[in-house]
Parts: structure tokens; sequence; C-alpha cells
């Protein structure tokens, strides 16, 4: 697999961290899950499935769990001897702890300076907010995602997805893969400060015309990507479900106002979002209030145009395009987990669905560093390790 060979280190705790280690596990790393003594949190965080939660089922596959208290110094030694021979390391503490802690990035690379260190947080290692505590809510709040989020009220509702958590995550990993590949050139590892805030902003290029080019907030009803264009919004149907238009090009709007039997409205249709929009938008909603998901399923299907039925989670992660693509994965059997979203022709990732107990591989890690027996009971006698 793409990545076997590299030793990952994993401080973090809760989404972004734990889901891009997951993610190099999946594809060959051996990724070793520092726990601190109270175990990762969601290992107790919302429903349970087999014994562990779904959510730490599905970013903690794939990994080695050793516990070590950080707090106390015989801990921070064998982690400094796990990271001697390491690869990457991920932490995602408030800015200052590691370092404070004696296992940052200056402590790390002086005895190991080819690793890839990276510090995941809420708002980076510098400037007004670093210090404050925050995870995805705040973010979006304070990068103006939750101001364009808008319920029917018109006022800023729950975001359905944790982008800032998920935006990290990815930005994360493309940097860390980054430095791996120019630590090839120059033998170097490098330091990463990534922001849950930074990352959730540098998604936003679409959507800045107004902010840039205009200088004002957007007018959330009238942009183009909000619902300001009658072909890109979302209409209730007959039965109280609803679909979905997602293109506005030419060919769309003529196939299916042609369809519709109102050509007179392409014209129109094809304006610049905003107000302009509404005679048509207003005949969408007449029109698909008409019939039922189904029958608008079947009328639509044969149609060049860009649609699709809202579907609830449940219905999505077990369609058939979730089936073709491999996105539901039981593994073992009875245990769901989400597939893997990157896929290789050649060494293709591997979901083996190991879940560790807190703390199962501790002592297997301390032997391989060198610890004997009588160490790790010292160590476990002094707290140092669960």
């Amino acid at each position: 697999m793409k990545l076997e060979g590299l030793k990952v280190l994993d401080l973090s705790l809760f989404l972004p961290g734990p889901h891009l280690t997951m993610m190099m596990a999946d594809h060959g790393a051996d990724v070793i899950k520092i726990e601190p003594p109270q175990g990762e949190p969601v290992r107790s965080v919302g429903l349970r499935q087999n014994g562990h939660s779904v959510w730490f089922r599905n970013t903690h596959r794939n990994k080695r769990c050793i516990t070590l208290n950080l707090k106390i110094a015989e801990a921070r030694t064998a982690f400094l001897a796990l990271a001697r021979d390491a690869d990457v390391i991920v932490e995602a503490f408030r800015p200052g702890i590691v370092d404070r802690l004696g296992v940052g990035y200056a402590a790390v690379s002086a005895i190991n300076p080819r690793i890839v260190y990276c510090s995941i947080s809420a708002f980076g290692q510098h400037g007004p907010l670093s210090q404050s505590p925050a995870h995805d809510l705040a973010v979006q709040a304070e990068a103006g995602l939750l101001s364009v989020n808008l319920g029917a009220d018109g006022q800023p509702a729950m975001p359905g997805l944790p982008a800032a958590d998920m935006a990290a995550s990815l930005m994360a990993l493309s940097g860390i893969l980054m430095a791996l590949l120019r630590r090839e050139q120059t033998g170097r590892g490098d330091y990463l400060d990534i922001a849950m805030y930074d990352s959730l902003l540098a998604w936003t290029p679409n959507v800045m015309g107004p902010v840039f080019a205009e200088g004002r907030a957007a007018q959330v009803r009238d942009e183009r990507s909000w619902g300001g264009s009658s072909f890109y919004g979302i209409y209730a149907t007959a039965d109280g479900a609803h679909l979905t238009l997602g293109g506005g090009e030419h060919k769309f709007v003529q196939a299916l106002l042609g369809a519709l039997g109102r050509p007179d409205l392409i014209e129109t249709a094809l304006l610049p979002p905003g107000k302009a929009h509404e005679p048509v938008r207003a005949f969408l909603r007449q029109s698909f209030a008409q019939r039922t998901l189904e029958q608008w399923t079947q009328f639509l299907t044969p149609l060049d145009i860009a649609w699709a039925p809202v579907r609830n989670l449940h219905e999505a992660v077990h369609s058939a395009q979730a089936a073709a693509r491999g996105m539901l994965v039981e593994q073992p059997a009875g245990q769901p987990h989400l597939g893997l979203p990157i896929k290789f022709s050649d060494e293709p990732g591997q979901l083996h669905g190991r879940l560790d107990e807190p703390g199962q591989s501790t002592d297997q890690l301390l032997h391989d560093i060198g610890y004997d027996d009588a160490s790790i009971a010292a160590l476990r006698q002094s707290g140092a390790i669960g």
C-alpha cells in the first residue's frame, strides 16, 4: 500500500486528527494512537454497536493504541523513544501544551530531524484567537460560514456537516504528504501549523465574489450557491419529500423548462442570480409540489439535467451508488464502516476493521523500543502508562 513503512504517532483527539491518521492507516501506515489515561473521548460519544461507539470505529480503525500519561516524566521518555524513528506526529492540543509537556516539535526534531510534525488547532498557533477553546461550530461561526447557513426563518441554523473539522483533516493530510515528499529530497522533516479556521476559509473561493469584488457581505438568498439561481436550489414535492436542481447550464435549463412546457422562462432562468429568478422559482415550486418524489424521479431521470432526490443518511449509505463505490463496508460482519474515499488502481487501501481497546498495544509497543517486563511494570506502577 502507498504508505506502508511509515510510522505515525497520533496524539490527537475527537475528529480532525484521528480522521486523517485513519486515512493514513487505511493506506498502510503503522498508526500508533497515544491515548491519555481517561482514553479517547469519542469512545463514549454517541451510539454504540458491538462494544464500540460508531464514531470511534470510523476514526480509529487499523490503529494500535497505547496509553501514556504525558504529565509524568517516565511517560514522556517513552513517547520520545517511540518518536525517535517515527515519520509523522499529529497533535491537536491547545497551542503551547505539547511544548510545555516536552513532546513538541523542538524536542522531537532534536532527536529525529526527519520528523514531520503536524499541529491541528481551532485557530492556529498564533493570532488573537489562538488560545480560545473551540470545536467545529464556533470555528464555522468565526469564519463566517454559519452566517450563510440559514434556516427557513432566515436565521443561522445548525450546520449539517462538521466542515471545519473535516477541512482541517484534509488540509493536514495534504500538508503531511507534501512534507514527506519533500523529505525525500532534503532528508529533513518539517512542522505544520494547521488551523481549522484557515482550512475553512480556504474552502470559500466560489462564494467570495461579494466580499472581494464589492466589499460587502453576501445577500444569501440572492447568491448563486445559496438559492439565488432557480436551477440551483431545493424544491418540495407533493409527498413532503424534496429534490434538488444542481446545475444552471443552458442545456439543463432548456431540457427541463422545455419538458415542463415553459420554454418562455428559459431566458429568465439564465439571468444572473438574484430576485430576477423569482418567476422561475415560483413556477418550479408550484410544479414540483404537484407530484410525488417517485413520480418526479420517473419524469426527470430520462432528461439530461442535474438533479437529485434529497436522501436521508440511512438511504444514502444503503444506496446502489454507495454500494458500487464501496462506501459502506462491514468489516468484520455486523460492524459497518464508511469506506475508503481515496481509490488507487495499484496498491489500494485496505480496511481491516482492527479496533484496539484502550492501551491494548501498550506492552508490545514498549517491548519493541527496548523496555523489559520489569520496566513496563514500573511504568504502570507510577501511573505513566495504563
